[in-house]
């Protein structure tokens, strides 16, 4: 798509903010209004937009994506999306762990052990760890904290909840940087502290490091997201 706007502006439309390009509010890609919980969000949606030069690069524009999928995706199946996030609690990667090298055992132990003890006592939330391949059955009662402190959140936040959750395997992880506990920086390091590992062993391979270089902006950016709307602080 040709970029044919030449003025971006947000306006406030009650208790929310719309962008408009030449006076018109942009809707979503489901012909939804692209309506925003905050002003700073709005501003660096607008900027994005702003960027676009002769032709529109959705990829270049992460948040609009974000808040598009809130609108067009999470809000119409919520229910769906809730349990989607929260099933990962049942498979967590600080879960499971390495039975050697002595390295990498360390490494886990000393980078996800720290976010267990967060999970606990943050949320009065007690998850098993094992060193074996086979899954192991967390209990019923953390199950369902997860989900209801998932259940608990808004659209907006689902959005990228979903992708840090996805990107990082994690749940706990997720929650922390939720909670503000964690940064997209350390959020990165410690979900590819496996990967880390073996390009540390065996060199660095070009078709992994594009994966972590997508996978970091990507947590950045949904990070960011969750900062415009106020629930990081």
């Amino acid at each position: 798509m040709n970029r044919i706007y030449k003025e971006v502006t947000v306006e406030g439309a009650g208790d929310a903010y719309t962008i408009q390009l030449d006076g018109r509010a942009i809707k979503t890609p489901a012909k939804s209004a692209l309506l925003l919980p905050t002003r700073e969000l709005a501003k660096a949606i607008a900027e994005e937009w702003d960027s676009q030069e002769t032709k529109i690069d959705p990829a270049s524009m992460p948040l609009m994506q974000a808040a598009a999928t809130a609108i067009d995706r999470v809000t119409p199946q919520r229910k769906k999306v809730i349990q989607d996030i929260a099933a990962y609690g049942g498979t967590d990667l600080v879960c499971y762990r390495a039975e050697y090298p002595d390295s990498l055992v360390a490494k886990q132990s000393a980078a996800w052990d720290p976010l267990l003890q967060w999970i606990e006592t943050r949320h009065q939330i007690t998850l098993k760890t094992t060193n074996s391949i086979h899954h192991i059955n967390q209990e019923e009662e953390a199950l369902t904290k997860m989900l209801e402190i998932v259940g608990l959140q808004k659209d907006m936040t689902l959005s990228p909840l979903y992708n840090i959750t996805a990107l990082c395997g994690s749940l706990v992880v997720a929650l922390a940087v939720l909670d503000g506990h964690v940064n997209a920086e350390e959020a990165f390091e410690i979900s590819e502290l496996d990967e880390t590992h073996v390009m540390e062993q065996w060199g660095i391979d070009a078709e992994a490091m594009e994966r972590r270089k997508n996978n970091k902006e990507s947590l950045a950016a949904s990070t960011r997201f969750l900062e415009l709307t106020g629930i990081i602080a």
